[in-house]
Parts: C-alpha cells; structure tokens; sequence
C-alpha cells in the first residue's frame, strides 16, 4: 500500500534504475514499518523540471499510505532527502516531498480495498 512516486530533471543511468527502485522500497518499507511486498515504487527521470526558477537538479516525491502518522513525516523527510541526494546528486534543499495518508477504502488492491 505505500506508493513512492520519484520525479526528476535528474538522469538516471537505464542500468541503475532497478536498484535506486530496489533500494528505495526496502527504505520505505523499513522506515514506514510495512512489509516491502506492498510497497510500490515508481522512477520518472529527466522530466522538464524547475525549482526557484533554476533547472539545476531537482525532484519531487509523493509518498502515499495507509496509516502514515505525521509524527513520522520529519524524519521521513530527512531519511528521503538523503537518498535521493546519495543516490541521484541532488542537493537536499531542491526535493520537495508530498506525505498522504490514505483511508483504507480510498486505496484499491486485488478487486477490493484495504
């Protein structure tokens, strides 16, 4: 159920994407405390971006799920600008990030909802 939606003008080699994907889930799914066979990444560099007016590197992620307390979205903050810093070169202080938390019959999976 969590979903981690990844936008940048930043390139990503074709050959890393899997593990920037691989490894993002597994942070997600340990930060959040929810089994990884739930959680979906999705990775969508080099989109025409802008951030205060520069194209220098940037991103933007939404991470969405179900009972995601605000009390965890400081640190999540912290722990997803260091990923995608280590792993993509972009300065911590160009990624915006969306936190929602989902209800359980908002979010569809099999023909049903959570």
């Amino acid at each position: 159920m969590p979903y981690l939606n990844i936008q940048s003008n930043q390139s990503v080699p074709a050959d890393e994407q899997a593990k920037l994907m691989a490894d993002a889930s597994a942070l997600v799914a340990a930060e959040i405390g929810k089994p990884e066979k739930y959680v979906m990444v999705a990775l969508d560099p080099t989109l025409p971006m802008s951030f205060g007016g520069s194209d220098a590197p940037c991103a933007y992620l939404e991470l969405k799920s179900i009972g995601l307390p605000e009390t965890k979205c400081e640190a999540l903050s912290s722990r997803l600008c260091d990923f995608i810093h280590q792993s993509m070169g972009i300065a911590t202080d160009r990624i915006y990030i969306e936190f929602t938390d989902a209800p359980r019959s908002m979010w569809g999976w099999n023909k049903g909802t959570f």
